[in-house]
């Protein structure tokens, strides 16, 4: 009986031991300034679908000194800029202007940021708009041995995807083993739609991030859906531009489908249509798509 027992303990020891390296695998990004960017207070939470209390006299005069545009200097770390590059990449498809923030090679994370109708490349550099939240991703990922992209593109459609993925295909040769991340701003969903279908870059993706942006059913036949790829949404209540029950209903849509799916959704209570841009929490999101993978 002892020696059936020292061999049971043998054996789960083993298994132990065999699972620690894919313990020690697991990647999440080390925090910056997360005391200041965590969600203010979490109204209810219910599995993967939270509202976030947003109070516009807390989150943008408290945090602004000067509302919407220019956040105060406990919030930014401008430091960063010393790895910021206006860069112009030749491609097949054509110029794609970029700025490109962090480790052009050797990357263990790429962000990239696509910015709404009327935006540009420099939306998503600004250090001191939405909050400082800008300047929290570049130092994220420049902090965890990232690069972060902002890039310019002709439009929402096929040529403005054909633009993001020939980066994406620059960026990730330089970097083989990087994870990445793509953002999309208002109109900038339909391109984060249209690369989850696209053969080469959808099954590469580590996860998408909406914010206020809009659904799109054939994204539940998408490669990118096929390979479990996380899926955020962030969205406010009163986003008048794409009214927050059509994302809630697109986002059931895909637990509906595959009720396991790594999709969130957080609704910034009484937010408007910027509100995800300034609030979501990078480092939260990211790192829980880390895990889900």
């Amino acid at each position: 009986m002892q020696k059936s027992y020292i061999r049971f303990c043998r054996i789960v020891l083993v298994l132990l031991l065999s699972a620690l390296p894919s313990l020690a695998s697991a990647e999440t990004l080390k925090p910056f300034k997360d005391e200041l960017f965590a969600y203010p207070s979490i109204l209810s939470q219910k599995g993967p679908y939270t509202v976030v209390d947003y109070d516009e006299m807390r989150d943008i005069n408290g945090r602004d000194q000067v509302p919407e545009r220019q956040a105060r200097a406990k919030y930014v770390s401008t430091g960063v800029r010393k790895l910021q590059q206006d860069l112009v990449l030749r491609t097949d498809t054509g110029k794609i202007r970029h700025v490109a923030v962090g480790k052009g090679a050797g990357a263990k994370f790429i962000t990239i940021y696509l910015h709404g109708q009327g935006g540009s490349r420099k939306q998503g550099v600004d250090d001191f708009s939405f909050g400082g939240n800008f300047n929290r991703i570049k130092n994220l990922m420049v902090r965890n041995g990232g690069l972060y992209l902002s890039p310019d593109f002709s439009d929402f459609g096929e040529k403005g995807q054909a633009e993001i993925a020939a980066l994406i295909a620059h960026y990730k040769a330089q970097s083989p083993g990087a994870k990445v991340f793509v953002a999309c701003g208002s109109m900038g969903g339909a391109l984060c739609w249209n690369l989850a279908s696209d053969k080469a870059v959808g099954p590469q993706l580590a996860g998408l991030l909406l914010l206020g942006s809009h659904g799109y059913d054939g994204f539940l036949a998408s490669l990118a859906f096929r390979k479990n790829v996380p899926v955020f949404f962030g969205h406010g209540s009163r986003d008048t531009v794409f009214p927050v029950e059509k994302q809630e209903a697109f986002f059931r849509s895909i637990k509906a489908k595959s009720p396991n799916y790594p999709a969130r959704f957080v609704r910034f209570e009484t937010g408007t249509h910027g509100t995800p841009i300034r609030m979501t929490d990078w480092r939260e999101t990211l790192n829980w798509m880390l895990s889900a993978r």
